[in-house]
């Protein structure tokens, strides 16, 4: 009988890989968790796999009132949904960078991100069994974790315990319950320091104390911790595992705050290296939409769809990445070149189609859409 590895089952699909340094992506998606808080979904222009291990942390690089600011903030998605990414922040009363980014990142706004990095993540300390504790939106990292986990149908038996000012200010509320119900091993327990009139709660209330923890993980010193929130919220945990007798190598925290000084330092040498690079002349092609009546000049690195859509062409697409078709569409003049994955045939390609989104412009271009 023939005998076939999976391996000979599977094609090989041509796509970048992020990697640490300057990268520039697109908002595509903000989302009100709640009253003060929101996540910012990103992607690039082209399909990119952004891989990471669950809790680290990206700088954005933005400019506010003509300064340069970098600022970090945790990655909240998980690596499971591979072709974009996302970061939650609170609005802080008189926080420069969250309240920009509040009233001025939207959908379409392009930025500039630096990473990913960070030591504080579930990938490089494998466990059997988890605790997650987290505080306010100190709950970001330690979700990326948890969905992850999720995600890759993982066996981690894990408990997630998370605090909150008030039942309203509990980030990823719905998510968590609909995860609690879907599989045995994620227990969700949530705490509220405080109940409002009105609003049902049936939660822990006030502060997470050792009573607290014995009934939601008794067998938390055999667990990995990972631990995540304001200040005066880490040091209470810590001080309760201490007297509880919990073995610190297996503790791991992550504070949020000011990105650090040395994050600071390559952020800011690979920012002045891409505007230098920007600065220099880039060589651009007209591409010209004959059926539309429109033409655009696009960049050596654009592809024909993100070309289309700055002449305000709209070509359907799918799946963004050379495989479904969707996009395919017949060059009639000029010079191209695609990297696709499977989603057209070489009859096709001797019949002047492409694919434009993986078809990049060699020359000038004249395409008949």
């Amino acid at each position: 009988m023939l005998s076939l590895t999976s391996s000979e089952f599977l094609n090989p699909v041509n796509t970048q890989t992020w990697a640490n340094g300057r990268h520039v992506v697109r908002c595509r998606k903000v989302i009100q968790e709640t009253h003060d808080v929101r996540t910012f979904c990103f992607s690039m222009e082209e399909p990119v796999l952004f891989f990471f291990k669950p809790g680290q942390f990206v700088t954005l690089e933005l400019e506010i009132d003509g300064r340069q600011v970098m600022r970090s903030y945790t990655i909240s998605s998980a690596p499971s949904i591979p072709y974009s990414f996302s970061i939650t922040v609170k609005r802080v009363p008189g926080g420069q960078v969250s309240n920009w980014l509040h009233d001025n990142l939207e959908e379409g706004s392009v930025v500039a991100v630096h990473g990913p990095v960070g030591q504080f993540n579930c990938i490089d300390y494998p466990a059997r069994k988890v605790l997650f504790l987290s505080g306010g939106v100190g709950i970001t990292p330690v979700m990326s974790m948890a969905r992850w986990f999720f995600d890759t149908n993982s066996e981690v038996d894990m408990v997630f315990a998370h605090s909150a000012r008030a039942p309203k200010d509990v980030i990823y509320r719905a998510e968590l319950d609909y995860m609690s119900t879907r599989i045995e091993n994620f227990k969700l327990h949530l705490i509220s320091e405080r109940t409002e009139i009105g609003h049902v709660w049936s939660g822990y209330r006030g502060y997470l104390t050792r009573a607290m923890l014995d009934l939601i993980a008794p067998d938390f010193l055999e667990r990995e911790v990972f631990c995540c929130g304001p200040t005066p919220y880490m040091r209470a945990v810590r001080h309760l595992l201490q007297e509880a007798g919990y073995d610190f190598a297996r503790y791991h925290e992550e504070s949020f705050g000011a990105t650090p000084e040395a994050d600071i330092a390559v952020a800011e040498e690979h920012a002045a290296e891409a505007h230098e690079h920007e600065g220099a002349a880039q060589e651009t092609y007209c591409v010209t939409f004959k059926e539309s009546g429109k033409s655009v000049q696009a960049g050596a690195g654009i592809t024909l769809h993100a070309a289309a859509a700055k002449a305000g062409v709209t070509i359907p697409k799918a799946c963004g990445m050379g495989i479904c078709g969707t996009c395919r569409v017949k060059v009639l003049e000029g010079k191209t070149e695609m990297a696709h994955n499977g989603g057209i045939t070489d009859e096709e390609i001797a019949e002047g189609y492409v694919l434009s989104c993986c078809t990049k412009a060699a020359s000038d271009v004249s395409v008949e859409y």
